[in-house]
């Protein structure tokens, strides 16, 4: 008998303890890429019956590598970095888990906002660097008078706007159906968001549709003075573009959580600036989230393996094919 071969292509945590023991399961074998590089990816990919990523970009190159595999599994929520279209062509399953860390990235996303709205980053880096000055911050504002902006109201954006709420924040929200999702939000197109939000913060996934949304041109129709948070995809913001803006004031600030590419060049001036905050990609992080996230994922590879539909299938095309009786 053959042995089953899992394919672990990041491991951001460190180990691979909880990956091992959900495979022990059905005796299949983890193989832990070194790197993850696309030739790396490639060269171990043959004779794989699964591939389980979380950063690393499987792309046709390595599926192609793949003939066995199965179902590509995404430890997280976005699938920017998986060629969907590809594995579906090649019958792979592929699957993410929406719905583990939406606690986890909203709280996170008001903290952000928090921080910007009382200068906490500004002050924090003048304190550290022996000036005790309160006025040297920029003005601040009561939350409760000012405007928050959402564009993308899926499972995270809607849950920043409870949070918001409690804060006595006025709510505005853009989304591409117009639908509020039962938030209450007052429902606007983007450019009136971008011009009447004192806080905009987004909650789209990357697309070809939402590429550099946040742009030079964009950019221009921001109310001045406004803050600027993504906890969304790095692939949404032109930093050149918010560099700029800050430069000259259109932005007064920016709570930053993830970039492209990732690690970010961090000597970029955008990233020094103490108007801006930036975190290393930790919105999704607490213990809870990331044992849910990876018991949950094993748990997709193991039904497949078992002949058994996983939770969270994108492409369901792809099991109702497999089911189709023959011609």
């Amino acid at each position: 008998m053959s042995v089953v071969r899992v394919l672990l292509t990041d491991l951001p945590w460190g180990n691979s303890d909880i990956e091992r023991e959900g495979l022990s399961a059905v005796g299949a074998e983890a193989i832990i890429a070194p790197d993850k590089s696309e030739e790396t990816l490639v060269n171990l990919a043959a004779g794989v019956d699964a591939i389980v990523t979380c950063w690393a970009r499987v792309s046709r190159k390595v599926l192609d590598a793949a003939p066995n595999c199965r179902i590509v599994a995404r430890l997280g929520i976005g699938l920017d970095n998986i060629d969907v279209s590809a594995a579906t062509g090649k019958g792979m399953l592929v699957t993410n888990v929406p719905d583990y860390c939406v606690s986890e990235v909203a709280d996170h996303t008001v903290a952000l906002l928090l921080a910007l709205s009382r200068n906490v980053g500004f002050y924090h880096l003048r304190t550290k660097r022996g000036e005790y000055d309160l006025q040297a911050g920029p003005p601040i504002r009561r939350l409760s008078s000012q405007t928050l902006g959402l564009i993308g109201l899926g499972r995270i954006g809607s849950a920043v706007a409870e949070r918001a709420r409690a804060l006595q924040m006025t709510l505005l929200a853009h989304t591409r159906s117009g639908d509020s999702h039962g938030t209450g939000c007052r429902m606007v197109d983007l450019p009136t968001l971008l011009d009447e939000s004192d806080y905009i913060s987004l909650h789209v996934p990357a697309t070809t549709e939402t590429r550099r949304l946040i742009n030079s041109e964009t950019l221009q129709q921001v109310r001045p003075g406004a803050r600027l948070i993504n906890t969304s995809r790095g692939a949404l913001i032109d930093p050149d573009a918010l560099w700029e803006a800050i430069q000259s004031g259109r932005i007064s600030g920016a709570g930053l959580d993830v970039f492209e590419p990732e690690p970010p060049d961090l000597s970029h001036p955008l990233y020094c600036d103490e108007r801006v905050i930036a975190t290393p990609h930790t919105a999704f992080v607490s213990a809870e989230s990331l044992d849910e996230m990876r018991r949950r994922v094993v748990a997709q590879v193991v039904s497949v393996l078992r002949g058994v539909t996983p939770e969270n299938v994108v492409n369901p095309e792809v099991h109702r094919r497999s089911q189709a009786p023959s011609a």
